[in-house]
């Protein structure tokens, strides 16, 4: 069978294809993407934890071009 995929533009008609989908009796699954490359955000999470562990380095605005 053909799958189909489908990008609503806001909640509202996310909503309506919702319905209509169960209506009709047909099978979907969700799945929730994020514009955001897995590696990156891993990194950025990694970031996160060690400067709240103090493992950062404070970067004096005054001298940064000196």
């Amino acid at each position: 069978m053909e799958s189909l995929i489908v990008h609503p533009k806001d909640q509202k008609q996310l909503n309506a294809v919702k319905a209509i989908l169960k209506a009709l009796d047909v099978s979907f699954k969700r799945e929730l993407s994020s514009p955001y490359n897995p590696e990156f955000v891993a990194k950025i999470k990694r970031g996160e934890k060690a400067a709240q562990a103090g493992k950062s380095v404070k970067v004096d605005v005054e001298n940064l071009w000196k």
